[in-house]
C-alpha cells in the first residue's frame, strides 16, 4: 500500500506538472496517471487502496469543499441572489432533456435508459471547479458581481439534485413506482444540510473563542466534524434527507461569518493539503476509467455528450437572464459549468452493477464524459476568464 501511495503521489505530480508547462490543466497529468497505474492497465495500485477508493475521493472533496466554505462571504451569495438557485437545478434538467431527445437516437436506447445517462452525466464536479472558483477569488475575477461565489454555491448543490433524479430513475427501471416523496427530499435535503452546517459552524466559533486550540488542531475537529456529517448522511439519509457536503460548505461559511480571521487562517492550511488531496482524487478517478470502454465508445457517443453539453450551457444561459451580467461573463458561467469527474466516477458503474440493460452503454458514456469534460472545463475557465471577467 505505501509503494502505491508514493507512486501515486510522485508520478500524479510528475504528471500535472508536465501538463502545466504544457499549458493543459494539470488534473489532466493526474487522470492519465491514474489510467497508466491503474488495474486496466500497468495494475500498480494495490488492491486495498482500489477498495477504499471512494472513501479517499470524498476525503479529498471533503477537504477542497471545506475551504471553499472558508472563503466564501455570506453578503456575497446574497448579492448573487436567483441565479444561484436556478443553477442548482436548471442546467442539469436542460442537459437530461438533452440526453433523452439525442441518446435515443445516437445509440438507439429507450427513453428512461436515456434519462438514467443523463442523471449520471448531468453532474457538474465540484472538485475540478470550487479549486477553480477559489483561484479566481483570490485573484479577485469576477468577485465584484460574485460570478466564482455563483458558481460555487450552485455546483455544491447540483449534485444533489442529479443523484436525487438518477435515483428515481433507476428505482423505475427496476420496477418501482415514482414517488412524489422522492422528490420532495431534495430542498428538504438541502435546507437541512444548510441548518446543521450553520448551527455546526456556529457552535465551533463559541467553542474557538473560549478554548485555546492551534490552527492544527481547529483543521482537525474540521475535519471529524466533516466525517461525522456524511455518516449521518450514509446512515440516515433514507430516514431524515440531508446534503452532507453543503452542510460542509456552510460550516466554513459560518466560521467565516463569525470569525474571519481564524477561517482565512484556516483556509490557508486546507489550501496546504489540497495538494496532496487533489493528486490522490483525480489519480483515483483515472483509475476507475477503463479504457476499453473509451475505445468501444465510438464517435456516436462523443457526438451526445457535446450535444448534451450545449443542452447544459443553454440552461446556465437561462439562468443569466434578467441579470446584470455582461455577454462575456454570461459566456465564462456557461463555460466553467461543464465539468465532470467524480459523481460520474461514483455512480457511472451502478446501472451495470444493478444488472439493467444500459449499464455497460451508461458507463462507457460516463467515463469518456471525465475525459472530455474534466480536462476541457478545467482548460477553458483557466484560458478564458482573465478575457472575460473583470478583475
Amino acid at each position: 500500500m505505501l509503494f502505491s501511495i508514493a507512486l501515486m503521489l510522485l508520478v500524479g505530480m510528475f504528471g500535472g506538472w508536465i501538463c502545466k508547462k504544457l499549458h493543459l490543466p494539470g488534473l489532466l497529468g493526474m487522470i492519465f496517471t491514474g489510467i497508466l497505474l491503474g488495474p486496466h492497465a500497468l495494475n500498480l495500485i494495490d488492491g486495498s487502496i482500489l477498495g477504499i477508493s471512494s472513501e479517499l475521493r470524498r476525503i479529498a472533496l471533503i477537504i477542497i469543499l471545506t475551504r471553499a466554505g472558508l472563503s466564501l462571504d455570506l453578503n456575497d451569495l446574497k448579492k448573487v441572489g436567483r441565479p444561484a438557485i436556478l443553477m442548482c437545478f436548471v442546467p442539469a434538467c436542460f442537459e437530461i432533456l438533452g440526453m433523452m431527445l439525442l441518446a435515443p437516437r445516437l445509440l438507439h436506447i429507450t427513453l428512461l435508459e436515456a434519462a438514467i445517462m443523463g442523471a449520471v452525466i448531468a453532474a457538474v464536479s465540484p472538485a475540478v471547479i470550487v479549486p477553480k472558483m477559489l483561484k479566481l477569488m483570490e485573484e479577485g475575477y469576477g468577485t465584484e458581481k460574485g460570478i466564482p461565489q455563483l458558481i460555487l454555491a450552485g455546483a455544491s448543490v447540483d449534485d444533489v439534485f442529479v443523484i436525487v433524479l438518477f435515483s428515481a430513475f433507476t428505482g423505475l427501471a427496476q420496477g418501482a413506482h415514482l414517488s412524489p416523496v422522492s422528490f420532495i427530499k431534495i430542498p428538504i435535503s438541502i435546507l437541512m444540510g444548510i441548518l446543521v452546517g450553520l448551527l455546526a459552524g456556529y457552535a465551533l466559533t463559541l467553542f474557538f473563542q473560549k478554548v485555546h486550540i492551534r490552527d492544527t488542531g481547529k483543521v482537525v475537529i474540521l475535519l471529524c466534524i466533516s466525517f461525522l456529517m456524511v455518516t449521518a448522511e450514509d446512515s440516515y439519509g433514507s430516514l431524515i434527507p440531508f446534503a452532507s457536503l453543503i452542510g460542509i460548505m456552510c460550516v466554513g461559511i459560518a466560521l467565516h461569518r463569525r470569525r474571519e480571521i481564524v477561517a482565512n487562517r484556516l483556509s490557508l492550511k486546507f489550501n496546504k493539503l489540497w495538494v496532496g488531496a487533489e493528486i490522490l482524487l483525480f489519480v483515483l478517478v483515472g483509475a476507475t476509467v477503463d479504457l476499453q470502454y473509451v475505445v468501444s465508445a465510438g464517435l456516436a457517443s462523443v457526438i451526445l455528450i457535446l450535444g448534451a453539453l450545449l443542452f447544459r450551457m443553454a440552461g446556465v444561459f437561462c439562468c443569466m437572464l434578467c441579470t446584470p451580467l455582461r455577454p462575456k461573463e454570461r459566456l465564462f458561467c456557461m463555460l466553467a459549468y461543464l465539468p465532470k469527474a467524480t459523481v460520474q466516477a461514483a455512480i457511472g458503474g451502478v446501472p451495470l452493477s444493478m444488472g439493467l440493460a444500459c449499464g455497460n452503454i451508461v458507463l462507457t458514456v460516463a467515463v469518456l464524459a471525465i475525459l472530455i469534460t474534466a480536462p476541457l472545463g478545467a482548460f477553458l475557465i483557466d484560458a478564458a476568464y482573465q478575457k472575460l471577467l473583470k478583475s
